[in-house]
């Protein structure tokens, strides 16, 4: 599940005419980063939420070979982080799935976090498995951190702490059946984190990379550059 719905109003006035997952970062949509991460990790099939300029993303992502994209459509009401799985789940299946922010970027050189995810992820253990960045060394993140992570991998809250050492980089393994009992309507995604941490089974994995948070015009630069200096390790 890849959201591509929101309405990216930090990304103004950029995004007045054009939808955030559409934004270019090294020569690429940020929905595209996110998609051809997911099919190098072997997924091949993909539901990508709509609802802010809907007909470009539906446009943008017409005949994509991998993955191949469902939408589901939210034009009518925007969802929000978890009421748009939750609609989209008789496409999703039965199965754990991925749950992708269409705007979380980060650089990666010979490694695949996406793969390295799926390995890690124990459904005995776990009903929920994050993608964590670590605050320092992030690009364009200045806030205080999110989790806590023990020596388990298991996740707890940054609470009244002043700091806490990881970001949610905006990446998810989840267990369907965690959208029992939650709201029809909109609702965010912190519902099940709330739920997860208090059974003991959220978990996390380090993104091995950078993170890149591009949530204004401002922030475009900065990305461009950390893709730039990825793709000269490489060459």
């Amino acid at each position: 599940m890849v959201l591509a719905a929101g309405l990216g109003q930090r990304m103004r006035p950029i995004t007045d005419g054009l939808p955030k997952p559409l934004v270019r970062i090294g020569g690429k949509t940020m929905l595209d980063h996110a998609l051809d991460r997911l099919a190098e990790a072997g997924v091949e099939q993909a539901v990508v939420n709509v609802h802010h300029l809907a007909g470009q993303i539906e446009a943008h992502v017409a005949g994509r070979g991998s993955p191949r994209v469902t939408i589901s459509d939210e034009r009518a009401l925007l969802l929000e982080t978890g009421g748009g799985v939750k609609k989209a789940l008789p496409l999703l299946g039965s199965e754990p799935f991925f749950h992708v922010n269409s705007d979380s970027l980060w650089s990666e050189s010979g490694h695949s976090n996406i793969a390295a995810m799926a390995e890690a992820w124990d459904a005995g253990r776990m009903d929920m498995l994050l993608l964590l960045a670590e605050r320092k060394g992030s690009v364009g993140f200045d806030g205080a951190g999110d989790f806590f992570r023990d020596d388990a991998g298991r996740l707890t809250r940054r609470g009244a702490a002043a700091s806490a050492p990881f970001v949610y980089a905006g990446v998810a393994i989840i267990k369907p059946e965690l959208f029992a009992e939650t709201p029809d309507g909109p609702f965010s995604l912190n519902l099940l984190f709330d739920r997860t941490i208090a059974a003991g089974t959220l978990f996390g994995t380090v993104l091995r990379g950078r993170w890149l948070h591009v949530g204004t015009p401002e922030a475009i630069a900065p990305a461009e550059a950390a893709f730039a200096a990825a793709q000269a390790l490489r060459v």
